[in-house]
């Protein structure tokens, strides 16, 4: 099926194939053109363009509806260029006459997969294998690619949950508009405010009392980091211990402490590499 990488002529015999078959896999744009229309040749090297940029995505179908009339008659073509998007068998798009390479990549975009698409799908794979920290991080380079991208988003808020990262669920949760409140949502939500009373234990309620009691207290303070981490609260607790460390940095342990926590944290958190920048100027 390859003549010109993706570019293919149209006939009645490979019809079935490129378009029907072909679009099941990419999204297959057809261009209806003739030799002696002028404004498909002006349309064309912009189609070509696009299908060579795109080409692990998209399909380039095209058909000379001179030679292939009983083709252009099966779709109806009244006027030419006229160009129709397929995808999984199935039109999902279509224009008539002359159209600018940035109005043309606009409209292939709309059907095309995001970059964010495939991290997405990785990140809900590990998510349902119970690897928190795999699934933030995936969820976190779909969200970096693009932070509109609502799905990233509420994915990403859900694997902040299950990773422990709280805070940051919590402004996620925040940040979806009413329009995308959907039954998703009310999961997410849900599941944070389960996450946060799991967090808020009466032991680690009366350990904050002490430490207020006693604030000079070093040792208290890192026994309520760890507490703090053992809840998923690892903001908080290493709030903690570098408070410790600002007082005395070679204080029984808290620099591992500070660096068991970080290192705990998933791959791309931005919380452990603020964390860590800090404990490497303290250090050097």
């Amino acid at each position: 099926m390859s003549q010109q990488s993706n570019i293919i002529d149209v006939t009645l015999q490979n019809f079935q194939q490129v378009l029907l078959e072909g679009s099941k896999e990419k999204l297959v744009i057809i261009d209806f053109w003739a030799d002696w229309c002028e404004p498909c040749k002006q349309l064309m090297p912009v189609l070509e363009k696009l299908a060579n940029e795109y080409s692990d995505q998209v399909i380039l179908a095209k058909i000379n509806c001179d030679d292939q009339q009983e083709l252009a008659m099966q779709f109806g073509i009244r006027s030419l260029p006229t160009v129709a998007l397929f995808k999984n068998g199935e039109p999902v798009d279509s224009f008539g006459g002359v159209k600018t390479e940035s109005e043309v990549r606009e409209m292939l975009s709309k059907h095309l997969p995001s970059p964010s698409d495939d991290l997405i799908q990785q990140a809900q794979v590990a998510m349902g294998e119970g690897d928190a920290n795999k699934a933030y991080t995936l969820a976190k380079q779909a969200y970096d690619l693009d932070n509109t991208d609502m799905a990233a988003i509420k994915l990403l808020a859900e694997a902040a949950v299950d990773a422990g990262r709280l805070d940051q669920a919590k402004e996620l949760v925040a940040a979806i508009p009413m329009v995308e409140q959907d039954s998703d949502y009310q999961r997410i939500k849900g599941k944070l405010e389960l996450a946060e009373d799991a967090a808020d234990s009466p032991e680690l309620r009366a350990l904050q009392e002490q430490v207020e009691q006693n604030p000079g207290d070093l040792s208290l303070k890192l026994q309520l980091a760890l507490k703090f981490h053992e809840a998923h609260r690892d903001e908080e607790a290493l709030q903690l211990v570098f408070t410790v460390l600002t007082k005395d940095v070679n204080f029984e342990g808290a620099k591992k402490y500070a660096l068991d926590i970080i290192n705990s944290l998933p791959d791309g958190d931005p919380l452990a590499a603020t964390y860590r920048r800090k404990l490497y100027s303290m250090m050097y």
